[in-house]
């Protein structure tokens, strides 16, 4: 009796082990794809909760493109064109890699731009669905309405 409960205590050891890998793989399969921003939220940091600017992609930017695969490889890809939105052409594409950690839900990107210049992201997911990808900008944050208190940027992504 101790050898089998010895036994199902080394298996359960050994499948807790696997968990972590297997949801990041998890979660970045359901992360591949392009991504579309519809908004990007200023939120007060000291209650987490008080909006202080909405905006939303208008015209040709809201075609720009985010795309992940599950190889690390990521990718943003930005139109312009008029603020109609009638006449948008291809203005550039950055490709880089990304990591992503399941547990922390921290998401890093790596960016080259024109001249091989690396634009390093952080990020935290706060959402993450089939449709819906919600990020916590970790850098870059500033205190936008004045009380000493640095605000939180989440960009908000659908399909």
């Amino acid at each position: 009796m101790k050898k089998q409960l010895l036994l199902f205590a080394f298996s359960a050891l050994a499948f807790t082990s696997c968990d972590d890998d297997n949801l990041t793989a998890y979660e970045m399969d359901i992360m591949k794809g392009d991504w579309k921003e519809v908004k990007t939220e200023i939120i007060s940091g000291k209650d987490n909760k008080t909006v202080l600017e909405t905006t939303t992609p208008e015209g040709c930017t809201a075609k720009n493109t985010l795309f992940f695969r599950t190889d690390n490889y990521v990718s943003y890809t930005a139109y312009d064109g008029d603020a109609a939105g009638t006449n948008c052409h291809f203005a550039a594409k950055n490709e880089g890699n990304y990591t992503y950690d399941a547990d922390s839900k921290a998401l890093n990107i790596q960016l080259k731009g024109e001249g091989d210049e690396a634009d390093n992201m952080s990020f935290r997911v706060d959402m993450l669905t089939q449709t819906e990808l919600r990020l916590t900008q970790l850098v870059g944050n500033y205190d936008k309405n004045g009380d000493k208190i640095i605000d939180v940027t989440y960009i908000t992504y659908k399909r």
